[in-house]
Order: structure tokens, then sequence, then C-alpha cells
């Protein structure tokens, strides 16, 4: 990997970390939103939804123009936009102002995801890319070491508000770095490109099975993943009597678990094969996800070793899931699926925390009921998306 490349996948790792923390700041601080604002979990999962349900329609909308202009530029305009939402969320006063500026922070934000991806996959060859992933999922996990703990704490110190102004006061800096040096990303453009009809990144879509499936396996995996992530910090509060000043705990652990993992699993999946490592990572991530939401009062390191086996295990999978996804359509054809990737994805996201929200109840104690049922619906995804990933296919 030479100089520029590894600085290039710095940069994108310090945007994935700061869009990263900021969707999960609000998970932990799930409690006191709910006290500070007076909200049950239902209204609790709307605000997640939120940020979900908008970045899902912006990155459908940017597949039809994403693959006109040069990757950089598109990057740069998301960021900017992500970056002012976050001062919204920072500034909101209450619940409804919060779920205004959700609103916003993810119209910009559903847009960094598939840029990030597609220039990883336009600057790395296939063989090379799931340990570039593998970079880039490390943000993941220095948002949860440093991000989440560190949030927390200044949620702790000075309210909620403070982690949000930090995310945007980061991102103000990493403006600047995109601009300064990350380089133009425009191999893709070409008079044949520039005259692409609009609709063709939809048609070519709907008459390839293999990308529907690729599709198909995004939705799953996060449909999954994502209806019971929200609920994890609210559930270890009201059920098993967690304290809130210990939930940054469960983030640490993991996130130092994963800063050693990640890269590992995306060399792995290079050496060994995307798809043999996905199916390996996504049974034994079936194990925790049945652990974490059956908990009963336990000492906290039985906690602790639960939760980091939740983040090992589900980053794994999610690595090679990239890897393959970005595989099933030329460079020409990359930015306009990989939009519709995470539009996809994002939506999926959204109805799975709406789904949790819905499905659990709150008793008069604080009590979350029903959480187990959350549990088996994501273990029915998670183990669906096995024989989905089967029939996807490189086609690089």
């Amino acid at each position: 990997m030479t100089k520029k490349e590894r600085l290039l996948l710095l940069i994108l790792a310090c945007v994935n970390f700061t869009h990263i923390m900021d969707f999960m700041i609000l998970m932990p601080l799930g409690p006191q939103l709910m006290k500070i604002f007076h909200i049950n979990p239902q209204q609790f999962g709307f605000v997640v939804a939120s940020y979900g349900v908008s970045a899902a329609i912006s990155g459908f909308t940017l597949a039809f123009y994403a693959d006109r202009f040069d990757r950089k530029k598109v990057l740069l305009f998301a960021y900017i936009g992500f970056v002012v939402g976050t001062f919204g969320c920072a500034l909101s006063p209450n619940y409804y102002v919060l779920m205004s500026a959700r609103v916003l922070t993810g119209v910009f934000g559903g847009m960094i995801g598939s840029q990030v991806l597609s220039i990883i996959a336009d600057t790395f060859s296939y063989d090379r890319r799931a340990s570039a992933m593998g970079v880039i999922m490390t943000a993941f996990s220095v948002a949860s070491v440093v991000g989440v703990p560190g949030g927390l704490y200044l949620a702790n110190l000075w309210g909620w508000h403070a982690p949000f102004f930090t995310i945007a006061i980061l991102g103000l800096i990493i403006i600047a770095l995109i601009w300064f040096y990350v380089p133009s990303i425009s191999s893709h453009l070409n008079a044949e490109s520039a005259a692409t009809k609009k609709m063709e990144v939809i048609t070519n879509i709907l008459k390839t099975p293999n990308q529907l499936r690729a599709l198909a396996l995004s939705t799953i995996i996060m449909l999954g993943h994502f209806s019971i992530i929200p609920y994890i910090a609210p559930s270890l509060v009201s059920n098993i009597h967690y304290k809130e000043n210990d939930i940054y705990l469960i983030y640490l652990v993991g996130g130092l678990l994963t800063i050693f993992s990640a890269p590992l699993v995306g060399k792995l999946a290079d050496k060994q094969g995307k798809l043999p490592v996905f199916v390996v990572f996504a049974l034994l991530s079936l194990i925790p996800i049945f652990l974490i939401t059956n908990l009963v009062p336990a000492p906290m390191y039985v906690i602790l070793s639960i939760s980091g086996l939740f983040f090992i295990f589900s980053n794994g999978r999610l690595i090679p899931t990239q890897a393959m996804v970005s595989g099933v359509v030329t460079p020409k054809q990359r930015g306009g699926f990989m939009a519709i990737n995470s539009s996809v994805q994002l939506m999926a996201q959204a109805i799975a925390s709406s789904v949790g929200g819905m499905i659990i109840i709150q008793r008069e104690d604080g009590y979350l009921e029903r959480y187990n049922w959350v549990g088996y619906f994501a273990m029915l995804m998670i183990f669906l998306s096995i024989f989905i990933a089967r029939k996807v296919r490189n086609v690089e």
C-alpha cells in the first residue's frame, strides 16, 4: 500500500469516524433523552429512524447523479451538509427540533457512506478491497473506544448537546483535510457516462438479478443488525439495572476488540474468500444476539464479554459484506449503485429500529418487555442473509 493510499484511507476513516459517531452517540444517550424529553421507547425509535429515512431518500436521489461527478466533490458537498446538520442537533432545545435536525443530518449523511465505499472500490482492486474495508471499519472501533465514551463523558459533564458540538467541530477540520488531501476521483467519467440516462441506474439493477441479490443482502443484514442495537443501552439500564454512567464501558471494550479484529478480518477475507468469512462470522454473531436480548442480572465482566463478542462478530460479518456488494457492478456504474445500496441499508435501519420500538413494551416500572422477541427476529434475518450471500457474484 502506497503512502498516498494510506493517507486517503486515514482521511476516509476520519470521515467515517464522525459520521458513525454522530449516529452511534444517540443510542447510548437513549435513557437520558427519554427522561429529559419525556418520551417512550417507540418515540425514541422514531428519532433514530428519522435519520435513516431521510438518509435513505437522499441516497436514492443521489444514485441518479453520483456517477456524473468527481467523487471527491460529491463527498465534500455531502460532508459539509452533514456538519451543518450536526450543529443543528447540538442546538436542539426539544424533541421535535431534535427530530428535525436528525432529518437534516440524515439528508446529507445518506450521501457520505456510498461515496466513501465508491472511492475505496475505485482505488483498490477486488483482491485488496476487503483489507481496505477493514481499515475503514476501524473507524467504527475508534468511535466506540474514544468517541462514545468521550461523548458520554461530555454529556454527563455538560449535557447531551456537548457530544454533537464536538463532532461538528471535528467535522470542520476534516472538511479541510478532504479539500487539500483527497485526490480527484474521476476515472469513471467519460463521454459515455455523461450521456447516460438518469433512470439507467434503476433499470440496470432491475434487469440484473445479481445486483438485486446484493441489495437484498444489505437489507436483510441491516434488519437484523439495527432491530436490536438502539435498545441495548435502554434494556441494560431498565432490565438489569446497569448504571447509566457505565454504559460507555460496553462501547469501550467492544471498540478496543474490533480495532484489532477488523483489519485481521479484512485480510482474512481477501486471503480465504469473502463468502466463507462472512458465513462464519454471521453464524457466530447469532450467539451474542441471543444472549444480549435474553440478559438477566449478571456481573459486569459477563455483560462486557457478551457485548464484546457482539461487536467482534457483527463487525466481522459487515467487512466481507461491503466488499462483496461493491463487486457486483463495474466502476462506471458503481457510484449510482452504491448510493442505492446505501439508501436501502439506511431505510432498512430505520425500519428495523421502528420495528424494535413497536415490539418492545415498557412497563410502569420501566422494564422493557419482549426484547427477546426482537432478538429472535434479528437472528432470523442474519440466518436468512447467509442463503442470499451465497448467490452474490463478483463481476469485476
